[in-house]
């Protein structure tokens, strides 16, 4: 199977602070009919086309560096069985390829919307920069899912909170 694409780097450096606590961040429903879900985004966050192939929604909390980026991505399996450690592995070496340097810091089972997967924390090292990131491989019916949010390690416990309230609003 097509492994998901390694985090954009760049991208995850682009834009500014989160808008407010993310206690007080509103979110929104959200709903494309090309999407295998629905999910509630942040207000104000803007979309991003990053055209990696990738097929899901994407956005950051800002235009201006650095920018707190939530993915949220999915591949039809086609029949074939999917394995979210190996999807895992291969994301890892994505990023490897670009010249970071990916620590874990954890690794559960975690279920969004009913479909069940794991989730990991890295702390990533990169030639421009420090970033953290929470990635989730789920394995649904039909797909296979990727959903992240990256943010800088200072601004990362607020935004993980916010991604919880998205990832709490997920409907497949």
């Amino acid at each position: 199977m097509k492994a998901f694409l390694p985090i954009s780097l760049g991208a995850a450096l682009l834009g500014g602070a989160l808008s407010g606590t993310a206690g007080a961040q509103t979110l929104v429903p959200f709903k494309d009919a090309r999407l295998p879900f629905t999910v509630s985004l942040p207000k104000g966050w803007l979309g991003v086309k990053f055209d990696d192939g990738a097929s899901g929604v994407s956005l950051v909390s800002s235009k201006q560096p650095p920018a707190a980026m939530i993915r949220l991505l999915f591949m039809p399996k086609n029949g074939k069985p999917a394995d979210v450690n190996a999807e895992f592995r291969n994301f890892e070496a994505g990023v490897k390829q670009t010249g970071g340097t990916l620590t874990q810091l954890s690794s559960k089972a975690a279920r969004y919307g009913g479909v069940g997967g794991t989730e990991r924390e890295y702390s990533l090292t990169h030639p421009k920069g420090k970033l953290r990131l929470r990635i989730w491989f789920g394995n649904g019916a039909r797909n296979l899912y990727s959903f992240q949010i990256t943010d800088t390690p200072e601004r990362y416990a607020a935004s993980s909170a916010l991604f919880s309230k998205v990832l709490a609003s997920v409907r497949f």
